[in-house]
């Protein structure tokens, strides 16, 4: 077996898959999906055929045109794979080669790519709702599939689902109709679900994607949903709730003039709608950049669009990241650099230079102190990377976005901005709807910008530990000024209210990012005392203060850590918290309440987010 990808049981020797078209029924008592799926072969093939699979129920492989079935085997010896999960082998006839088959196929309650929320769990405490969440390597426990960016997939659906909810998906929305008997493959579907798919209670919503996609693109949402349009090309999608559709739609008024910024920089927009769905708290990331509909944690809701920094990284996504994607896990920066790269210069165009600079800020922060984080483990402060047994989620940090985004903007030092502008359109047109390596990037990067290894050091920057010589802290008046301010926070000296009067979260957040780790307790209240942060609606601002208080000490804050920690799933939260209560020797009341707050918010957490806090604890306790 040639290995395509250290997280992927994908045989590179094997034809990828182009197409698969899906029939899924919705069965929300037993919180599992029942499907049936045609998979198309970029050509035909003969004898074994890999898959990734993870928590899935695999019942037939067959022949399209007979019906006949195909050999398979899930190797589950002696368990699944820890990271990878399980692998399904499945044989394609010798004397008939195929470039097609037919899978049908259960998904567990238990799939990490899943979140099935009861009616409690929502806004609007009335109905079920469930979501996908497949980056980086979790859309194989929705479906069995090559599940590496290395194999981009066009895909069509069927989802048959309660006639009262309704559905949103990373594709092009064909239509929601009453079923129709046997249609797509429903009538293959496993444990009687066949029978069930024309029930007056249910409903299909039909989608086509027609542009491939890397897997963990894959996504859908189902439950009481309604929707705002704010402009021509994007709608706002949430739980139907007043409150959160009239916030949202208030917050990313701005989208469209972000698009038209995006396309001057980047060249056109691919994918035809930009659209939002804000999901409910326990959303474990800021944003996932889903093409044509991009899912939002309701924490970027903050009331000065400030949010819309978030939407501005998953847009920039839709040329760097979904048009060109990473190969595998262990060149992600060229994913997520590329588009904090692309972001700033969205946001600069949008929201001006000062706001820009003050986003790079918190990133320089957020990069150093990735580097502590990392201080045992230094594969992990590289850019290209070794995740040979390695959990993608585990690792998961600011380095590829940050040095990622420093590498690039170094190289616009070097050659001027108007040469880089002309250098990524360039880029972009040459390698969309591809995935690629680092190597392929400095291939490419030399032949067009002849000499530039010998002006920077691009061994260094890809496969050298830590933080280059050549990085650069950012530098305006604004930033300068907060930063000193800061500094004399260790002298004794808080911020005055006139010098904050006109400070936003970003603001704030850089403030507060930094302070020593560790102050006095009397400190922390009386910054509080003056400025309420531990009660500030911006969620960045707010567990900032709220990870100072804990390392501090200053335990008056317990039971607002406590309540943050069970109103959000948002990993960027959970992790600094969980992590500051457990860290660390002579703190066993706060070991104690991070494993009975975790105990009793565990449920609420999508299963990454689990995963994450259960690595934490597995690290510290």
């Amino acid at each position: 077996m040639a290995p395509l990808d250290p997280h992927s049981f994908t045989d590179s020797t094997h034809p990828l898959t182009t197409h698969i078209s899906l029939s899924l029924y919705f069965d929300f008592p037993s919180a599992t999906i029942h499907g049936a799926a045609l998979f198309t072969l970029s050509s035909p093939h003969s004898g074994p055929l890999s898959l990734d699979t993870r928590s899935l129920s695999v019942h037939q492989i067959l022949s399209p045109s007979t019906l006949s079935p195909l050999p398979f085997s899930l190797s589950l010896s002696p368990s699944p794979d820890p990271i990878k999960g399980t692998h399904l082998s499945l044989s394609l006839p010798n004397d008939n080669s195929l470039s097609s088959f037919l899978i049908t196929f259960s998904t567990s309650p238990s799939s990490s790519a899943l979140q099935w929320l009861s009616p409690p769990q929502t806004f609007n405490k009335r109905h079920p709702f469930v979501y996908t969440q497949c980056q980086s390597i979790h859309a194989r426990s929705i479906f069995p599939c090559q599940d590496t960016p290395a194999a981009r997939i066009c895909y069509s659906a069927l989802l048959n689902v309660p006639r009262e909810l309704s559905a949103v998906m990373s594709a092009r929305h064909v239509d929601r109709r009453l079923p129709i008997s046997g249609e797509g493959y429903s009538n293959l579907l496993p444990n009687g679900y066949n029978s069930l798919w024309c029930s007056e209670t249910r409903v299909v919503e039909e989608f086509d994607m027609n542009q491939p996609i890397p897997p963990y693109l894959f996504a859908f949402a189902v439950g009481e949903l309604g929707f705002r349009e704010v402009g021509p090309r994007t709608r706002i999608y949430s739980e139907a709730v007043e409150g959160v559709l009239e916030a949202a739609a208030k917050e990313f008024a701005g989208t469209e003039e972000m698009i038209r910024q995006g396309e001057k920089l980047f060249g056109d927009y691919e994918w035809e709608r930009f659209d939002l769905l804000v999901l409910p708290p326990s959303f474990p990331y800021g944003g996932m950049e889903n093409p044509r509909m991009v899912f939002l944690t309701p924490t970027v809701i903050k009331g000065d669009a400030s949010g819309a920094q978030v939407v501005a990284h998953e847009l920039a996504h839709s040329w760097t990241g979904n048009l060109i994607t990473n190969k595998n896990n262990e060149h992600f920066w060229l994913n997520e650099g590329f588009t904090t790269y692309a972001e700033r210069r969205i946001v600069e165009a949008v929201q001006g230079e000062d706001r820009a600079v003050l986003n790079i800020g918190i990133g320089w922060r957020g990069l150093n102190e990735e580097m502590e984080r990392f201080k045992d483990n230094l594969e992990f402060t590289k850019l290209k990377t070794n995740q040979e047994g390695v959990d993608p989620d585990t690792v998961y940090s600011e380095v590829p976005y940050e040095k990622g985004f420093q590498f690039l903007w170094r190289i616009e030092r070097q050659i001027g901005r108007p040469s880089f502008d002309e250098f990524i359109k360039k880029y972009i047109a040459t390698f969309k709807f591809k995935s690629i390596d680092t190597e392929t990037f400095l291939d490419f990067l030399k032949a067009n910008v002849p000499g530039i290894e010998k002006e920077i050091d691009l061994v260094l920057w890809t496969e050298g530990t830590g933080i280059p010589p050549d990085a650069y802290e950012p530098i305006s008046n604004l930033y300068t000024k907060i930063v000193s301010l800061a500094n004399e926070f260790k002298l004794g000296r808080m911020p005055r209210e006139d010098e904050v009067a006109d400070w936003q979260g970003q603001e704030w957040e850089l403030y507060l990012e930094n302070l020593p780790k560790v102050v006095e307790a009397s400190q922390v209240l009386a910054l509080e005392a003056r400025y309420r942060l531990s009660e500030s609606k911006d969620y960045e601002v707010k567990v900032a203060f709220l990870q100072l208080a804990i390392l501090s000490k200053c335990r008056n804050f317990y039971g607002e850590v406590e309540k943050t920690l069970k109103e959000v799933g948002r990993m960027k939260y959970l992790r600094p918290l969980y992590t500051a209560l457990v860290q660390g020797s002579g703190k066993e009341e706060e070991k104690i309440l991070a494993k009975r707050v975790f105990a009793e918010a565990r449920d609420c957490y999508h299963p990454i987010a689990q995963g994450v806090v259960e690595s934490i604890f597995a690290k510290h306790l």
